[in-house]
């Protein structure tokens, strides 16, 4: 049985566990701490998403796990893991600062430490362009975020239906315009992946996947 956020069970608690024992160390009260949960829920699960929904933050999650162990500031990365698509329009320009001024309006009146929350702010900005930065948790926050581009070939043809659903309001030849940039602009990188464990796990892989979505477009 499913939830009104298409999670089963498990997965819903899953999730909730995961998200108050990020929430424990700032000693954040249960209630507020699960309205907030409850608020990125249906914003995850609005209308018009099909792949920046919970799911993603799942693997985001999960991938996160494998990565954990280079961080400085873990607490800020799975922040700002949670909050990143809080705010998504496909036909907006600016869904990385709505979602990052989201998360420091929220985490703020959670009393989470302002140190904290400009480093979350600052992870959520880097997503829009995904350029390389020497700091180690950006590297880990950008390459986990990215990790669904070198998964196996048929998760990542799920991946691009739904990022192509999700772009339904333009025409073909305006996304395939588009999407082939996007594309190419990975390509046209040194790296795809910027920490040494992602690289050698995921690079290859990321760049066939891509490669062949640019022949199928």
């Amino acid at each position: 049985m499913r939830s009104r956020y298409n999670l089963e069970p498990e997965r819903w608690f899953a999730l909730q566990s995961r998200w108050e024992s990020l929430l424990q160390p700032f000693q954040v009260e249960q209630e507020i701490g699960q309205k907030v949960l409850l608020d990125l829920f249906k914003a995850y699960s609005s209308d018009g998403r099909y792949y920046h929904t919970l799911e993603h933050i799942e693997q985001v999650l999960a991938t996160l796990n494998n990565l954990r162990s280079l961080s400085q500031n873990y607490a800020a990365i799975e922040f700002a893991t949670w909050f990143h698509d809080a705010v998504y329009n496909p036909k907006a320009n600016d869904n990385e600062e709505k979602s990052a001024e989201y998360a420091a309006m929220i985490l703020k009146g959670l009393e989470i430490p302002s140190s904290t929350i400009e480093a979350v702010y600052s992870l959520i900005i880097k997503t829009k362009y995904h350029q390389h930065i020497e700091e180690i948790d950006s590297k880990i926050f950008l390459d986990a975020d990215l990790a669904i581009l070198g998964a196996s070939a048929t998760k990542y043809k799920i991946y691009a239906q739904l990022i192509r659903k999700e772009y339904v309001w333009l025409s073909p030849a305006k996304y395939r315009t588009g999407r082939k940039q996007v594309l190419q602009s990975f390509l046209n990188r040194e790296r795809i992946y910027f920490t040494e464990k992602m690289f050698l796990a995921l690079e290859q892989q990321a760049r066939q996947n891509i490669q062949e979505e640019m022949e199928l477009l």
